[in-house]
């Protein structure tokens, strides 16, 4: 029964201080503690992200996290206030405007932590 499982997103991270500095300071996200591999581990909802200290670790290529919200440029724009700094895109199939892609039936915008992975603000258009 799988999808009744809680579900753990790992991160490799090359500095963990910095993560948690990131996902603490700057997204609002409270620490649950330290998991027994060293990972520090926070809820978001009904999942885990847990940040994986990882020496060299790489940056995903691809996005890591999407967070479902409400009202996409209330979140942005409160991000913003805090130093997170949203990706632009101005591609044949990606076109961003104020940092919000229209994709479909939804509104996204990109952002990367302190180690270079991609992560996602969704809003579901109704």
């Amino acid at each position: 029964m799988l999808n009744l499982a809680p579900v753990t997103t790992m991160l490799a991270v090359a500095d963990l201080d910095r993560a948690r500095r990131f996902y603490e300071d700057k997204l609002g996200l409270e620490p649950l503690g330290a998991s027994p591999d060293g990972a520090m581990r926070y809820r978001c909802s009904n999942a885990v992200i847990a940040l994986l200290p990882r020496p060299g670790a790489r940056p995903a290529e691809h996005t890591a996290l999407s967070f479902e919200v409400d009202d996409i440029e209330k979140e942005l724009s409160e991000l913003e206030a805090k130093g997170v700094v949203f990706e632009d895109y101005d591609l044949p199939e990606l076109h961003t405007v104020d940092h919000v892609c229209v994709l479909g039936s939804e509104k996204a915008a990109w952002f990367r932590d302190s180690e270079g992975n991609y992560l996602c603000l969704h809003q579901e258009l109704h």
